[in-house]
């Protein structure tokens, strides 16, 4: 099977069963020490990694099955220019496994309160990666008094058709109506240990895409963090799977975008997508609907903009989806683009 095939079936895995968190054994210490710090959040602790001291702070949000050390590339050029932090969400990493369920309202609210928790003040710049867009757009929604800018890393959109059971699925049309739980704390709502289906699925995944390893672009990541990388995707779950909203706070998405388009204002706002590129289909999937489809997520994609009345939209040309390990030093430019702005209180300048 194609290698980007690979990589498509496991983040729409990933994304679809967002709690299925990958990281060390509650009862097996991880083997490598955090670069950052454990912060208690209610009863658990996430994991938070902090360098740079020049407001704004800038926020790294990770997509599905990234870690924070997935910004090995970029943090450090940024800290150069501002205090920027990278984190991992509950259940991965070095991150202790969250309340359920694991929707993106609970995501949102457990880095508002990681943050606040490390004093680090707001407002911030959230920079969100593949599902880490969708998370650093609830945020906003949630605590737009925060959020001085935001940069949209090949970001998933909420109107997304993904692969699912051999299947093209609108995911937003499996939405029932059925309301998003409020946000859950350790005493509400605590993790549960694995259900056999979950072990089950991790065997699954391990027999039909064999024992984890390094391949492009991670491969351009430290030799010490391609280890790291490594040592925690072979773990298996530590907490149990829960419910999936995902259709639900997508649908909501939706709706609430289509009734208030610039919902950023005029924050500014930069959308990053990589060069149009359909690859080979997946098996079951002819060219022309693969095509079709892969042409449909790039307008979506080039639609985001429309977020705010101050954005652009940035074509990284040498990327796949991972553009901040393909291309960091474009990732750091446009994450400055967004500083500068709102250092100076201006219209985004003009791009690198």
């Amino acid at each position: 099977m194609n290698l980007k095939i690979l990589t498509n079936a496991i983040n729409v895995f990933l994304l679809l069963m967002p709690m299925l968190a990958v990281g060390q054994q509650q009862d097996k210490p991880p083997l490598y020490s955090p670069p950052g710090k454990l912060v208690d959040v209610g009863g658990y602790r996430l994991h938070l990694n902090c360098s740079g001291r020049i407001e704004p702070t800038v926020v790294l949000i990770a997509g599905a099955g990234d870690f924070s050390f997935d910004w090995g590339l970029v943090q450090p050029k940024l800290s150069v220019i501002a205090r920027v932090c990278s984190y991992d969400r509950a259940g991965f990493a070095w991150s202790d496994p969250g309340p359920t369920p694991r929707t993106m309202k609970q995501e949102a609210y457990e880095l508002h309160t990681l943050l606040r928790a490390a004093e680090i003040k707001p407002p911030y710049v959230l920079v969100g990666h593949s599902i880490g867009g969708l998370i650093a757009r609830v945020y906003a929604g949630q605590f737009p008094s925060e959020v001085a800018g935001m940069v949209l890393i090949d970001p998933t959109h909420e109107d997304t058709t993904l692969m699912y059971q051999g299947k093209l699925v609108r995911i937003r049309d499996g939405a029932k109506g059925t309301p998003v739980p409020d946000v859950q704390t350790m005493k509400t709502s605590p993790p549960k240990p694995p259900t056999a289906n979950d072990i089950e699925q991790f065997a699954f995944n391990q027999k039909m895409f064999g024992a984890p390893k390094t391949e492009p672009p991670f491969d351009k990541l430290t030799e010490f963090t391609q280890k790291v990388r490594l040592s925690f995707q072979s773990q298996p779950p530590r907490a149990a799977a829960g419910p999936d909203y995902w259709a639900e706070e997508l649908q909501a998405m939706y709706m609430s975008r289509a009734k208030t388009p610039y919902q950023l204002g005029d924050k500014p706002l930069v959308v990053i997508i990589p060069k149009p590129d359909s690859g080979n289909p997946p098996p079951g999937i002819s060219v022309d609907e693969w095509k079709r489809v892969s042409e449909e997520k790039r307008q979506q994609k080039l639609g985001l903009v429309n977020l705010s009345k101050n954005s652009r939209l940035l074509i990284a040309n040498s990327s796949g989806h991972h553009i901040q390990l393909d291309e960091p030093d474009f990732v750091t430019d446009v994450v400055f683009l967004v500083v500068d702005a709102i250092r100076r209180r201006s219209k985004l300048a003009p791009q690198p």
